[in-house]
């Protein structure tokens, strides 16, 4: 894409959706850090259901230590990689707590170097709890930045480091977002149903889904008139 259909397909995002936030469920920065490191390989809702009990239980970096490995365990179990993560929970709260006087650092080194917390999981914090504007690259952005032709790139880093030159600076603090809901829900990874698609004039994808599909790829049948103005009452 030109720079100029870079900003018409992230403005066309943005019409949809004008103030875009994270779909974790988060109570301050301390638990935005705990509940997107709980996300790696799992789904946001699957995090939600564990951390909604979770953080009433243990806030706080110093709850979630008396807690106990075991005890944060039992509380995560439906997560994928629950045990791993549950070890660098406790210890990501320790190092708060011993390095960090129990709060989140608002530096990118300070975080990465905390257990279970990477470039992505760094750049998730730093935009959502302190507002910079940073890009989180999961496989969604990673997708949509060669798909689109936005900022093509072989790595996560190479396609982080050709959005945030691309994007125009008005529209990049909220980038993040509109791009993860866009390849979450529109831009899909098998079949991108871009017959919806608010940016699809912009986009460079030759291949183009362009009619709704069923699941086998034929073109789905609208339902008969009848059924359809009943669908619509």
């Amino acid at each position: 894409m030109t720079r100029a259909q870079v900003r018409g397909f992230i403005e066309a995002l943005a019409a949809q959706n004008p103030t875009p936030d994270t779909e974790l469920a988060y109570i301050d920065p301390f638990t935005l850090l705990v509940a997107v490191v709980l996300s790696a390989q799992a789904t946001d809702v699957s995090v939600n259901r564990a951390t909604g009990t979770l953080f009433k239980v243990a806030p706080t970096p110093s709850a979630m230590i008396q807690l106990g490995l075991d005890g944060v365990a039992s509380y995560i179990r439906m997560i994928g990689l629950w045990q791993t993560k549950a070890r660098n929970v406790i210890q990501l709260c320790r190092d708060l707590e011993e390095k960090h006087g129990g709060q989140v650092p608002h530096d990118r080194a300070a975080l990465e170097a905390l257990p279970g917390v990477g470039r992505k999981t760094a750049n998730v914090v730093l935009n959502v709890a302190f507002g910079e504007a940073t890009m989180a690259v999961d496989t969604h952005i990673f997708r949509l930045g060669n798909r689109t032709g936005i900022a093509p790139g072989k790595t996560p880093r190479e396609v982080e480091d050709g959005l945030l030159k691309r994007i125009p600076a008005d529209l990049l603090r909220h980038a993040h977002h509109w791009l993860i809901l866009h390849g979450r829900y529109i831009c899909k990874a098998r079949r991108p149903e871009c017959w919806r698609c608010a940016a699809a004039a912009w986009c460079r994808y030759p291949d183009k889904t362009l009619a709704r599909q069923d699941a086998d790829g034929e073109p789905a049948q609208d339902p008969p008139l009848q059924k359809r103005s009943l669908q619509a009452t």
